[in-house]
C-alpha cells in the first residue's frame, strides 16, 4: 500500500458513488468511484473561483452524479502534521458537508500530486507539471489534479477492502 493510504477507516461510509475532492487554492481536482467497491478514476478539474461558485459547481456535480459520499484530501505534512493548507481543505470540507448536503470525510493525501506527476509521466510521456495538466486520454483531459484525486480515492478504497477482509 501507497504512502498516501488512509490512516483509519471508517466502517460506517454511505454506499453509492463516491466523490474524491484535491483541495487546492487555484484548483480542485475531482475523482469518483460508483461505489466502495469500484474503481477511482479521474473526473475533473475545477478551476476555482469564489467560494459560491465553487459550492455551486460542486452541488451541481453532486447531483449530476449522483455522489452519495464526498472525500476530501488532507494535505498532512510528511512528519504528519497539521500545515496552513490542512486547516484550510478540513474548513472546505465542513462547508462541503453544510452546503451540499452529503456525508464527508478527510483522508490523508500526502505525497499524491507527486504520485499522480509520476503516473501521468509514466502514462503519457510528460516531463513536466504544466505538461502533465495537458494530458490527453479518451477525450478528456486528465490533469494532476484530477489524478491526485483518483489517488486519494484509490488509497481510500484500498484501505477499506483491506479492513473488510480482515475483519
Amino acid at each position: 500500500m501507497s504512502p498516501t493510504a488512509a490512516r483509519a477507516v471508517p466502517t460506517n461510509t454511505p454506499i453509492g458513488r463516491i466523490l474524491a475532492i484535491d483541495y487546492g487554492r487555484a484548483r480542485i481536482g475531482l475523482a469518483i468511484a460508483d461505489s466502495l467497491d469500484g474503481v477511482a478514476r479521474p473526473l475533473a478539474t475545477i478551476e476555482r473561483t469564489n467560494r459560491n461558485q465553487d459550492m455551486r459547481r460542486l452541488r451541481e456535480l453532486v447531483r449530476d452524479q449522483s455522489v452519495k459520499f464526498v472525500l476530501v484530501g488532507l494535505p498532512l505534512r510528511l512528519d504528519g502534521t497539521r500545515g496552513e493548507m490542512a486547516g484550510e481543505a478540513q474548513r472546505f470540507a465542513e462547508r462541503v458537508r453544510k452546503q451540499v448536503g452529503v456525508a464527508v470525510e478527510l483522508a490523508d493525501e500526502r505525497l499524491t500530486s507527486w504520485e499522480a506527476e509520476r503516473q501521468l509521466e509514466e502514462q503519457f510521456g510528460r516531463r513536466s507539471k504544466s505538461q502533465a495538466s495537458a494530458s490527453k486520454r479518451k477525450g478528456g483531459e486528465i490533469t494532476v489534479d484530477a489524478m491526485a484525486a483518483a489517488i486519494i480515492l484509490r488509497d481510500y478504497l484500498s484501505c477499506r477492502a483491506a479492513a473488510k477482509e480482515a475483519r
